[in-house]
């Protein structure tokens, strides 16, 4: 099942069946749309801010983070250094907001000083401070997808439109009520978002025109709003006007979706798709992945939570953090995620594939390797440990297609790999590709797999959570952590666990299945 399941029919489906059955719902959603991951890894933690950290941002090539200690600070991916100029000192008080422009230029910060400051994260060169007209605390900034604009949003309720290369104001204006705490362009930047502390969402145009003002998008108030990177379903809606999704977060704990539309020139209009409701606390962070599938939170309650951005369901809740989530960011060329909390910490979290088996190709794609996009054999790059070839690949434009008849030759000539060793590590690990490809056959339903140890059940049993899991591995799981949920990381309410004998019957008729499609043809037919 591809496509997205209706609102009615998730109504309907709810008020039909036990919170037992509700459960198990969302775990069939997880198999159905969430195979991306398998798992997420804590790879890296940065311990130099000295108080709480506020915001955190990817380019291509650098990590930024910012802090009430009024630096920036800034990483290289490709080995998680500090860059020899970091920390950047140009603010005087906290700084609450970082961004890097996609053209990857220019870096921007903001700050209760009043300022966003233009920055170049090659040589950490102040290149202008922008000081917001009515001298507030700026508490967002945001760049528009063609670098030319940047939005600066402020305590006191005002907006400014900056123009990024005359290091210039455009326009500037105010919102209803409330501080400017949230704010984010559409793809395409013909207009932008803001969120403020009243819990408006205002849509602008980029002469700062007010297409529309929603007063009520979150009770106590907006924390963050974020677009999703590709339009809905790449397509119109029947007015042709472009969709989009977008999802904002807030003090009422809750994150909520939003279908966002314009025509031309000014007609605009936002409708909620759905509410999500896992966090117990204030939610203050979101963001979507580069193909918009994947939404992350970060939230008071000190959780992270990866959610299927579209059927709703949460795929993974992470608790390393010992304070507030303030901040996540989703790398763009890499499965990476970064989150900053008021554990003055940056947390930067891998995205992998369990022992680099089967399920490394079908559950990161649901077709074939020829029709991988530029951006999928980057993270196919990134998980082989080839991370040094990323931009060499991207510049020279190589897609699934071109990755398959790639060459020794065409690395040496074409693409100028010059390393001998690396230009026999690509082809080997092309090769085993193309044998994984011919290898796969039928994948393993997730519903099958033991959540903790990630193998196909034979004694599943149903804990007090709603999942099932293989009896060994959850009375081990209960006795040596203190019964506390394997998915949730939620207390079990009870030890008590039941067989699942429905499940147990389904995975020996999968079983059974398997051995009738590995018998060879003729023994198959008598």
């Amino acid at each position: 099942m591809h496509h997205l399941l209706s609102l009615k029919f998730l109504v309907k489906y709810r008020r039909g069946v036990s919170l037992f059955q509700e459960r198990k719902k969302i775990k069939f959603l997880q198999k159905q749309y969430s195979k991306l991951l398998a798992m997420v890894t804590l790879i890296q933690t940065f311990t130099d801010h000295t108080d709480d950290v506020n915001c955190c941002a990817f380019s291509s090539t650098y990590l930024a983070s910012c802090s009430l200690d009024r630096t920036v600070r800034l990483y290289l991916l490709k080995d998680f250094s500090e860059l020899p100029f970091s920390p950047l000192k140009g603010h005087s008080y906290g700084v609450h907001s970082c961004c890097f422009s996609s053209c990857g230029k220019f870096l921007a910060s903001s700050s209760t000083d009043g300022n966003t400051v233009l920055w170049n994260p090659s040589s950490g060169e102040k290149l202008a401070t922008l000081k917001q007209p009515s001298e507030s605390p700026v508490r967002v900034c945001k760049f528009s997808d063609n670098s030319n604009f940047l939005i600066s949003g402020a305590a006191d309720g005002t907006v400014a439109l900056w123009d990024v290369h005359r290091k210039k104001l455009r326009r500037t204006s105010a919102v209803e009520d409330g501080s400017v705490i949230a704010c984010d362009f559409s793809p395409g930047g013909n207009y932008f978002v803001t969120g403020s502390t009243s819990g408006e969402l205002t849509v602008w145009d980029c002469q700062m025109k007010c297409l529309l003002n929603m007063k009520t998008a979150h009770d106590l108030g907006v924390t963050c709003c974020v677009f999703s990177p590709q339009p809905i379903n790449g397509d119109m809606d029947n007015s042709g006007s472009h969709c989009f999704l977008m999802a904002s977060c807030g003090q009422d704990n809750k994150i909520n979706f939003w279908i966002v539309s314009c025509k031309e020139p000014a007609d605009c209009d936002l409708r909620m798709k759905c509410s999500l409701n896992r966090h117990t606390a204030p939610v203050l962070s979101c963001c979507f992945s580069p193909d918009g599938q994947i939404l992350v939170s970060g939230s008071v309650d000190k959780s992270i939570i990866i959610w299927n951005s579209n059927s709703g369901a949460p795929l993974y809740t992470l608790t390393q953090h010992e304070r507030y989530v303030t901040a996540c960011a989703f790398a763009r060329d890499l499965p990476l995620i970064a989150t900053g909390s008021m554990d003055k910490t940056v947390h930067i979290w891998k995205i992998g594939f369990k022992d680099n088996s089967d399920n490394e190709l079908s559950g990161k794609l649901r077709r074939s390797v020829q029709h991988w996009s530029e951006d999928e054999v980057s993270w196919w790059l990134s998980g082989e440990e080839l991370q040094d070839l990323i931009d060499v690949f991207k510049s020279n434009n190589i897609d699934g297609q071109e990755l398959l008849s790639l060459t020794k030759e065409n690395l040496q000539n074409d693409l100028k790999v010059e390393s001998l060793g690396l230009r026999n590590k690509v082809m080997r690990k092309i090769e085993e590709l193309k044998a994984k490809m011919e290898s796969v056959c039928v994948e393993v339903p997730d519903e099958f797999l033991c959540p903790i140890s990630r193998e196909i059940m034979t004694n599943p049993v149903i804990a007090s959570d709603g999942y099932s899991y293989e009896r060994e591995a959850i009375e081990s799981w209960i006795n040596t952590k203190k019964r506390t949920s394997p998915m949730t990381n939620k207390p079990l309410e009870t030890s008590l666990i039941t067989p699942n004998r429905t499940l147990k019957m389904a995975i020996d008729r999968w079983k059974e299945g398997q051995q009738v499609l590995r018998m060879p043809a003729n023994q198959g037919s008598n």
